[in-house]
């Protein structure tokens, strides 16, 4: 199977996509992920679903936005109060993970990929085969 990361970008707004796929979409979402790391010194959060593959398809998508919020343990933010109210009407809690941040890897793609390892290694996604 493959698992891609989609970003939808970095900005506070695109947080309102993801919860919106998240609420149209609720039986597909597999997990509800919340990474933390730092961004020119300040905690923030990239939030993330973990989409279940759609009908015999051999693809699943990781939906993303990286690094747009502050980390809600450090400012509490009402987008990630909504992302969390989101996920629990969906039936699932937020899992959480401390990361490098993605400015330490010379490519976005090489930082997707170290997530994809982390995921896999926790076993939230299935390994290569």
């Amino acid at each position: 199977m493959i698992q891609k990361f989609i970003e939808l970008g970095e900005g506070y707004a695109d947080i309102y996509e993801l919860i919106d796929l998240g609420h149209r979409m609720p039986d597909r979402i597999q997990h509800a992920i919340a990474f933390y790391s730092e961004k020119n010194g300040q905690p923030v959060a990239s939030l993330s679903l973990v989409m279940k593959p759609a009908y015999n398809d051999k693809f699943q998508p990781i939906y993303i936005c990286r690094e747009g919020i502050p980390n809600p343990h450090e400012k509490p933010n009402q987008r990630f109060d909504l992302y969390k109210q989101m996920a629990e009407n969906a039936g699932k809690e937020v899992t959480e993970f401390t990361i490098k941040p993605s400015h330490l890897f010379p490519e976005t793609e090489l930082f997707y990929q170290h997530l994809i390892g982390i995921l896999r290694m926790n076993k939230f996604i299935a390994p290569l085969t």
